[in-house]
């Protein structure tokens, strides 16, 4: 199947039936997420135990694209570590803006289905968006934005930490 066809199709799938779709009552961590260019609204709840995510929901108002992007991240780290975690953000990240060469070792498996949003620069932050929030929950911060002083997961320069 062609990779462009593959990718509407799990977007259509993810923005239909979106996985882990609502809001935990007894979370430990909480995050809303704001895509101003978009208008894409996201709050993420999780339940995080002994530094592993047992449970996450997300919830809001985002086009499709933001949709399939939570859906999928959301299956992707239940289960995981909060460092398991901050990898595939990295890994996220880097695969929409194009830094990620996804014929090298990495952990997004299924999620590579996004590798084609680099070609869509208007799509990218909503793309990231979820996992943008992500960061932000797990970091204890309560809102993130894809605008770039807000940007929660901008690149660490090497000797400026």
């Amino acid at each position: 199947m062609h990779t462009n066809s593959l990718y509407q199709e799990v977007i259509l799938d993810h923005n239909r039936k979106p996985r882990n779709y609502g809001k935990l009552d007894c979370a430990s961590h909480h995050a809303v997420g704001h895509n101003p260019l978009c208008g894409d609204r996201l709050d993420i709840t999780l339940q995080l135990e002994a530094d592993q995510i047992n449970n996450i929901a997300f919830q809001g108002e985002s086009c499709a694209i933001c949709k399939a992007s939570a859906s999928m991240m959301t299956a992707a780290v239940k289960g995981k570590s909060r460092s398991d975690a901050e990898t595939l953000i990295h890994e996220f990240r880097e695969l929409a803006i194009g830094k990620l060469d996804i014929n090298h070792p990495h952990h997004l498996g299924r999620l590579t289905v996004f590798s084609g949003i680099r070609d869509l620069p208007t799509r990218v932050k909503c793309a990231i968006l979820p996992w943008h929030t992500l960061h932000a929950a797990l970091n204890s911060i309560a809102d993130a934005s894809t605008e770039a002083n807000n940007d929660p997961v901008q690149t660490v320069v090497p000797g400026n930490s």
